[in-house]
């Protein structure tokens, strides 16, 4: 025996669409500050010579806001050892890059990165 299908006028059925999300506004993503492509193979310069001379055995990095960190571990530990950092803000006074210790005692500051960096490897030469 046939059934009549049921009349729709009757029916407590709701449609619902399934697909594709509605797509939300894009934010733009915060401005952070980074090393240029030259400015860290500076520093991965001196970190992998002091890598192999068994001095430093890790590192890590922090793009901010307003400042870059490359920080240079001795061995596991909650402090680095030392931190080169880059602030642009201080470009057109002391120097944007600066290298601190543990202590948090500014060892260089200045505009060159590289003369900057030989307070990390003294015997490190410099060319222009």
């Amino acid at each position: 025996m046939l059934q009549a299908p049921p009349d729709p006028s009757k029916a407590n059925l709701s449609l619902v669409h399934v697909g594709e999300p509605q797509p939300q506004p894009a934010r733009p993503a915060p401005p952070v500050v980074a090393f240029e492509r030259r400015e860290l193979m500076l520093i991965l310069s001196v970190y992998g010579r002091k890598v192999a001379s068994g001095d430093w055995r890790d590192y890590a990095m922090d793009f901010l806001k307003d400042r870059a960190l490359f920080s240079i571990y001795a061995r596991v530990s909650e402090r680095p050892l030392f931190v080169v950092e880059k602030n642009p803000k201080l470009r057109n006074r002391q120097g944007q890059f600066m290298v601190t210790n543990q202590q948090g005692r500014v060892l260089k500051r200045g505009h060159d990165l590289a003369q900057v960096l030989r307070v990390l490897d003294p015997d490190l030469m410099v060319v222009g």
